[in-house]
């Protein structure tokens, strides 16, 4: 696009896009570079149903601390049916899970309770040493 008088030594007036388009390279391998970085949770197992129901056998290997609402007061904890006081459960946890080679556990929660009583428990299993922490809800309990 000149703009000439008509002349041949007259200015050009013409838009040098090369820095431009440096400009647009430099940013697009900025972004190209940076990728977002993914918050990452608590990872969960979640306890399968049995392919067949009617042959179900009992596993007692399988360690399930519920944290159970009692109204206004504080949850009641039981492992595996027996009831347990809260400052009780780690050392239990520890005792079950020293002779084990799989460090499995699952927690139940009340649905009324606050998660926060939960991830206490979930700390307890964390500090007896367990490796792998399920979470079991109600629609997983009801098998849907």
């Amino acid at each position: 696009m000149g703009m000439g008088g008509g002349n041949k030594g007259g200015t050009m007036s013409e838009i040098n896009v090369t820095p431009m388009i440096d400009v647009l390279l430099v940013l697009l391998i900025i972004f190209m570079v940076i990728v977002p970085v993914t918050p990452k949770g608590l990872d969960t197992l979640v306890p399968q149903p049995p392919k067949d129901p009617s042959k179900s056998e009992p596993n007692d290997r399988t360690i399930v601390v519920q944290v159970l609402s009692n109204g206004a007061g504080a949850p009641s904890y039981k492992i595996n049916d027996n009831a347990f006081n809260k400052q009780d459960i780690e050392p239990k946890l520890a005792e079950i899970f020293a002779t084990r080679q799989e460090k499995v556990m699952f927690v139940k929660g009340d649905k009324d309770l606050d998660f926060s009583k939960v991830a206490e428990v979930i700390d307890f299993g964390h500090q007896a040493g367990v490796d792998n922490i399920g979470l079991i809800t109600p629609r997983v309990e009801s098998g849907q």
